[in-house]
């Protein structure tokens, strides 16, 4: 089955708003073996509104609006779907009285305008809203499924959950839903989706998303079976043969990001590690604890922005910084040594570069980074020329950086 979520109101079209709705909808309904087909949002007009319901309801199965179900005359749902599918509104004096007790529960006096909200579309069933005051409604219409949802997500997500879900689960087939969430760095989209399409593209179940981030690729394999077992077979059928391509580049089978699966590593190799940052600011040290129990594994680390603090605090020699610069493989390796020196730890990284928008007086391109490494079989240093805003190179580095050290404890 196919579903389609209509976010209403003029002030989902404003940048001070995001619509978290329809990202809660669509994990519940992904998880009931639904695919979202289409998402969108519509103002406050009559007339858009009722044509985008009568397009969805044309072609999908189940339909969703969330908001617009207010007592004001820009609320515009309930009017919206009924023209929509020609249907008339009836005032139901059972939920005027349910309006007036829940009103009367806050100590406050219902306006008269609040009875707008007791109209309900004809054939529909009300949707009980134990956490306000705008009930929700079950429209079915020709095969399809229609529910009005109220905008504030404490009330959609309660109302969704108690009275739509049982509905759904009797509706829908019976279905098994199984994922693999691979991730991995060290490549380029284009390059990753040209390694493993010849895999994929055989299949149309299960269903194959690649998702880009800074430096970080994500692959999502979703198999849909009617039962668990034959979901598990297909996916193992789909993501052995992407696993082989992808070799060392796969750093995650379950969806870890990589300063997880980093710690996890030092964690069982019992080693620790330290960090020297420039351009990143702390940054990477933000990474590396960002887990529970990170202080098993992470010693601490230096932020030495300016020459003299990579000089005073790392040990870097003047003469380095002076014949190679700050942004140079030779500081790099010098900075990464100095913080394991002084830290003790078993492994250290080092950051150095010029994230932007200008170089700050070094004779390198802007996105020029440098990590270094430093461990008991010596020092080594890799180079990136990274392009984007400032934040983005700065991402790119702490991923490259976490990347390096997996790497590197990753060989025998």
């Amino acid at each position: 089955m196919n579903a389609e979520i209509i976010a209403v109101g003029s002030e989902m079209l404003t940048p001070e708003r995001v619509d978290t709705n329809s990202l809660h909808l669509t994990a519940e309904l992904n998880n009931l073996g639904v695919e979202v087909v289409t998402k969108c949002v519509i103002g406050d007009d009559r007339e858009r509104l009722t044509d985008a319901v009568r397009r969805a309801v044309s072609r999908s199965e189940i339909v969703i609006l969330s908001g617009g179900l207010g007592p004001t005359e820009d609320d515009l749902t309930r009017e919206a779907v009924a023209q929509a599918l020609g249907r008339k509104l009836i005032f139901r004096d059972e939920l005027a009285v349910v309006l007036e007790r829940r009103f009367a529960q806050l100590k406050r006096k219902m306006a008269e305008i609040n009875k707008r909200q007791a109209f309900l579309i004809e054939g529909a069933d009300a949707l009980p809203n134990d956490r306000g005051t705008a009930p929700g409604q079950w429209v079915e219409e020709s095969g399809s499924v229609i529910m009005l949802l109220p905008g504030p997500p404490h009330e959609l997500k309660a109302m969704f959950e108690r009275q739509c879900l049982p509905r759904l689960k009797r509706l829908l087939p019976p279905l098994a839903i199984r994922t693999v969430f691979l991730r991995v760095a060290g490549m380029s989209e284009s390059d990753l989706d040209a390694l493993i399409a010849p895999v994929y593209t055989k299949y149309r179940n299960p269903v194959t998303t690649i998702l880009a981030a800074a430096g970080d690729l994500q692959i999502h394999l979703r198999a849909r079976c009617a039962t668990a077992a034959e979901a598990d077979v297909l996916l193992a059928e789909v993501a052995g043969p992407i696993e082989l391509l992808l070799g060392d580049r796969l750093y995650s089978r379950n969806g870890d990001p990589l300063d997880v699966v980093v710690g996890q590593m030092l964690r069982r190799q019992h080693a620790t590690v330290s960090v020297a940052e420039s351009c990143t600011g702390g940054m990477l040290g933000e990474r590396l604890t960002a887990a529970p129990g990170s202080s098993d594994y992470f010693v601490g680390g230096f932020i030495t922005y300016s020459k003299e603090m990579k000089v005073q605090l790392l040990g870097v020699p003047p003469e380095v910084l002076q014949q190679f610069g700050a942004v140079s493989k030779e500081t790099a390796e010098a900075m990464a040594a100095g913080a394991r020196l002084h830290t003790a730890s078993t492994y250290a990284l080092s950051v150095t570069g010029v994230a932007g928008p200008d170089a700050g007086g070094e004779s390198v391109p802007v996105g020029t980074v440098y990590v270094g490494l430093a461990d008991a079989a010596g020092v080594l240093s890799v180079h990136r020329q990274f392009i984007g805003d400032r934040t983005r190179i700065r991402t790119f580095t702490c991923q490259m950086a976490l990347d390096l050290l997996r790497r590197r404890m990753a060989k025998p």
